[in-house]
């Protein structure tokens, strides 16, 4: 158990940053869900530049590498242009 003022504070910023990173993460990994099971590619083409949006920014602060959100946005971008055919 911490005993400093600082360390305790410091405990209760990560709690609070764990569950701001968690909601972030959780809901760009139902975007990408929710995008993969499009049929549809008009459909999968309009919401394609919010999921890539959303792993930018994921990337941008950390949250997820930014090589994994590189090839995530590849698979995503390879399917929405696989739909057409």
């Amino acid at each position: 158990m911490a005993h400093h003022k600082s360390a305790k504070k410091r405990i209760r910023q990560a709690a609070k940053k764990r569950l701001h990173n968690r909601y972030y993460k959780k809901t760009a990994r139902n975007a990408i869900k929710e995008l993969r099971s499009k049929t549809d590619q008009a459909e999968a083409a309009e919401m394609l530049p919010k999921v890539v949006s959303m792993l930018d920014r994921l990337a941008k602060h950390n949250m997820i590498h930014k090589k994994k959100a590189g090839n995530l946005k590849s698979k995503l971008t390879k399917f929405v242009n696989g739909l057409a055919s």
